[in-house]
């Protein structure tokens, strides 16, 4: 668990980061979200000492971060950012085994870790152990930046605007693999972002900032439905609401007994997939593979806030 208290940062006398508070739970990801110079970079380089509070405390699981060594703290906490941030002379498999090295694993160990991440991120070891960066496509950078990060097995992976540089195709598959890779190895993961549609789609929970300060730290739903703030209104927008909370449930969530014609949609898609498929077939319900029905009222129901 990450318990961020009243944390602030100072430059000149002027806060960029305003006496901010905020817990992530153990496996949560959390989104920092908001426009250039909100404050969202300043909070996350503090949760690993790049830049020093100027007050205030951050505690994992329990521990005041202030009383470890920086060098040792950065060792245990995954960091990512925008571009990779690869090093250009070293292989795949010698960015990824970065930190493990550091911290003196076994040769063989580290071998072992490299191709499990590699696999994990759908890059055949064989073919990608080998290979500089310069010799990776953007995604393909992108993920072995992630991996290195992951390398070491952090409880913590922090994340600054990992996908900006990203194509929109390549970005969407990125996420994708992300939130996957995340659940599946039950990270505690902070990530940047200025997108507010990214954060809608990845986060467990959602920090809105804004001039340094916290306006809003809340589940994605709540924030679509309660903004707290006019700014928070004004940052997730108007036009696209309903569409940004069918994304955030799945088809197998609302499916019920019945049948109905035409190719079924996997349990797993969103309920804005399904929207989408029935608008563009012209069906009032969808078969669901595995039994059971979506239908086009299901899905206006899900889609006005309670």
């Amino acid at each position: 668990m990450i318990e961020i208290r009243n944390l602030s940062r100072l430059y000149d006398g002027l806060a960029v980061v305003d006496d901010v508070s905020l817990t992530v739970e153990t496996g949560q990801l959390a989104v920092l979200v908001g426009t250039s110079g909100s404050g969202k970079t300043t909070l996350l380089r503090m949760i690993n000492r790049l830049v020093q509070p100027s007050s205030g405390q951050v505690l994992i699981d329990g521990v005041d971060t202030a009383t470890l060594p920086a060098h040792l703290l950065r060792r245990r906490i995954g960091y990512a950012i925008q571009g990779h941030g690869l090093f250009p002379h070293r292989s795949v498999a010698q960015n990824i085994a970065t930190v493990p090295r550091l911290l003196g694993w076994p040769r063989r160990q580290i071998d072992a870790r490299v191709d499990e991440l590699l696999a994990l991120f759908q890059l055949d070891p064989a073919a990608f152990r080998g290979r500089m960066p310069h010799q990776l496509s953007g995604g393909q950078a992108q993920r072995v930046g992630v991996a290195r990060a992951l390398a070491a097995k952090p409880d913590l992976l922090l994340m600054d605007e990992p996908f900006g540089a990203l194509d929109p195709l390549i970005r969407a598959k990125a996420q994708d693999d992300l939130r996957q890779i995340q659940r599946q190895l039950g990270t505690t993961l902070i990530l940047v972002t200025h997108d507010m549609t990214e954060a809608v789609d990845l986060g467990d929970r959602i920090a809105v900032m804004d001039g340094g300060k916290l306006l809003q730290y809340d589940a994605p739903a709540r924030i679509l439905t309660d903004p707290a703030t006019p700014f928070v209104r004004d940052l997730i927008g108007t036009a696209d609401r309903a569409l940004r909370l069918l994304s955030l449930a799945r088809v197998g969530d609302i499916a019920a007994p019945g049948q109905a014609e035409g190719p079924a949609i996997a349990p797993g898609a969103s309920l804005r997939d399904a929207l989408a498929e029935c608008l563009w077939s012209g069906r009032d319900a969808l078969p669901v593979e595995g039994g059971g029905i979506v239908t086009l009222n299901a899905l206006r129901a899900k889609a006005r806030p309670r």
